[in-house]
């Protein structure tokens, strides 16, 4: 049975939410970290993404490992605040030294991708990962991380 418009959701359908929230975002953010990271899917690789940078290598190595295990915890919803924190600072990183002289629209390279991406990783970090995730049979006291 279908709830009304105006009925809370249910702790399974709000799990359910999630869930949907952290594949997709998860997937995302793994397949942009790999490209950093690894070079893989014809990225850049950490050496290269720092390059168009102009910053020093280990800033590729640190932004494309955020990312990876960063999407990895947000994944599995194991460690998922740890990972949305990462993303959330990448994603900061991003729109005020990449993104933001260039407006909103991604078009133009603008900030919009970056400040969505934020902005999910921020939800995950109030909400957690949900029922159904790795985080959920940890104990207790880990749960929050």
């Amino acid at each position: 049975m279908a709830s009304s418009p105006d009925s809370a959701p249910t702790a399974g359908q709000t799990s359910l939410a999630l869930l949907i929230i952290r594949i997709a975002a998860g997937i995302v953010f793994l397949y942009h970290g790999s490209q950093i990271l690894f070079g893989a899917f014809g990225g850049p690789g950490p050496q290269g993404f720092a390059a168009s940078m102009h910053a020093p290598a280990i800033v590729g190595y640190l932004i494309g490992l955020a990312q990876f295990a960063g999407g990895l915890a947000i994944l599995t919803g194991l460690l998922i605040r740890v990972g949305a924190v990462c993303i959330i600072i990448v994603m900061l990183g991003a729109i005020f030294l990449v993104h933001l002289p260039h407006g909103f629209d991604v078009s133009k390279h603008g900030m919009e991708y970056a400040l969505t991406q934020l902005l999910i990783a921020l939800a995950l970090l109030i909400a957690g990962g949900g029922a159904y995730s790795l985080g959920s049979v940890l104990p207790q006291g880990l749960r929050k991380l």
